[in-house]
């Protein structure tokens, strides 16, 4: 079940209307690395799983990026701040103009739309665990680029809240896998010696390289 709390989980403003940053904004609503993929990912994922501690954080960061999501379309709307009338702005999403009624669209910068093909679920909690730990880092970076790219002091502060929420579910997902790391995939495979053996095949390595000649350790995220 959800429910509805008509405030925004934190709160967005803009300085001043920019049809063009809006655009670019949209990655992260409707693309590969935004919002609502997360949301999408973290819940499917979640109804295999059957550690209920494990579950609940999948399904409570998934109704997190839900609320970004949320807070994201508000900006959007927001910055592009004027009528359906492409010769009043230099640049901007076309399919604003010719679709959407400069609605916030579920597309991405450069305007597809969004698709299921971009969620990863493969019913293994170790495969998952790492693709969302993956998934966090791209979405940090993809707002990291976003925000060097706007002087707007008030979008900024959208951008930072929502970068260190990522940030946050990174650290999470990281410590949910400590959890499980010596089950599922982890388990199943990876149980001979060819597992763990580090195979020099870039020769001559760098003399301080910890790699070569050493047995590869199953990563930890402490």
């Amino acid at each position: 079940m959800f429910k509805h709390e008509k405030q925004l989980f934190h709160p967005v403003a803009v300085e001043r209307p920019n049809p063009q940053y809006a655009a670019l904004l949209q990655e992260q609503l409707g693309g590969a690395n935004g919002e609502l993929k997360a949301a999408m990912q973290y819940m499917s994922q979640s109804f295999r799983i059957k550690d209920p501690t494990i579950k609940d954080l999948f399904m409570d960061i998934a109704a997190e990026e839900l609320s970004h999501l949320e807070m994201l379309a508000a900006t959007i709307h927001m910055l592009n701040g004027h009528d359906v009338d492409y010769s009043t702005v230099p640049g901007g999403e076309i399919q604003s103009h010719t679709v959407l009624g400069l609605n916030p669209g579920l597309i991405n910068a450069s305007g597809y739309s969004w698709t299921a093909d971009y969620v990863t679920v493969t019913g293994d909690l170790c495969a998952d665990l790492l693709s969302n730990i993956a998934s966090e880092q791209r979405a940090k970076v993809t707002y990291e680029y976003l925000y060097r790219q706007i002087y707007d002091k008030k979008v900024r502060e959208t951008i930072d809240f929502l970068l260190n929420r990522e940030e946050a579910h990174n650290a999470m997902f990281r410590e949910a896998f400590n959890k499980v790391q010596e089950s599922g995939s982890n388990q199943d495979f990876g149980t001979t010696r060819a597992a763990r053996m580090y195979f020099d095949l870039s020769t001559p390595s760098p003399k301080d390289s910890p790699f070569p000649h050493t047995d590869v350790k199953h990563p930890a995220f402490r």
